[in-house]
């Protein structure tokens, strides 16, 4: 496809505009930088809004470099604003979504199962993450919450807020996963600290912890598994 790159969109010829090629042929017929093009809608300073997709495709490298960058970093492309980058971002986190199936309903009966399941939605995380699956008593899972989103290096998690939704959805039981930013899955002095208290917790408020887990790049750790929560806590 042959385009003068000091054209605006609307001056291309119809069946080479991003939004009319995707109504004629359908989204998979687009690349990468014309689906962005859509989202973007609108250059600047000479340049088309497929000459900033192609810009973010080149800075970042592909569209998971484009999820993990900040909006400061997005930003820095001239011809992008906050709001045009929270758009991109919020686009990219749908596809995701949409990509993975529904916890409700579903079971664990593994740390591998856990693993599987939370790895791939933690293993790009440039921040700690702490999330609860809560489960009935038949430990079917019901829902999850992100708890806690932290720095680089720890996330701040404080018991009270950690079984609040599972009070709230009267849940069994739960199961904590987080991950390590570092990559490294041993957990730190802090993390054994913190699950003697919520398995405390739990115990006080008739809720059962089942297992914390930590992903790392490779690797991960569980509690339980390695003899550190009680298979009949």
């Amino acid at each position: 496809m042959t385009v003068v790159r000091n054209k605006s969109v609307k001056e291309w010829p119809e069946d080479e505009r991003p939004r009319e090629r995707l109504i004629a042929h359908g989204p998979a017929a687009l690349s990468e930088a014309q689906l962005l093009a859509i989202l973007i809608r609108n250059g600047k300073s000479g340049r088309t809004a497929l000459d900033l997709g192609r810009e973010l495709l080149e800075r970042f490298g592909s569209l998971a470099g484009i999820e993990q960058a900040s909006i400061t970093e997005i930003c820095a492309i001239e011809g992008i604003g906050p709001a045009k980058a929270a758009e991109l971002k919020a686009a990219i986190e749908l596809g995701r979504r949409y990509q993975k199936p529904s916890l409700a309903g579903a079971s664990f009966c593994s740390s591998e199962d856990v693993v599987s399941y939370y790895r791939p939605r933690l293993k790009d995380a440039k921040k700690e993450i702490f999330r609860c699956a809560l489960l009935d008593t038949k430990n079917k899972i019901i829902r999850e919450e992100i708890v806690s989103m932290g720095s680089l290096t720890a996330s701040i998690v404080h018991p009270r807020d950690t079984f609040k939704a599972a009070i709230r959805e009267s849940a069994a039981a739960v199961i904590f996963i987080h991950n390590h930013p570092s990559g490294d899955s041993k957990p730190s002095q802090e993390d054994i600290l913190l699950t003697r208290r919520l398995v405390q917790a739990g115990e006080v408020i008739g809720i059962q912890v089942l297992d914390h887990i930590i992903i790392g790049d490779s690797s991960h750790f569980s509690f339980r598994d390695n003899g550190l929560i009680s298979r009949g806590a």
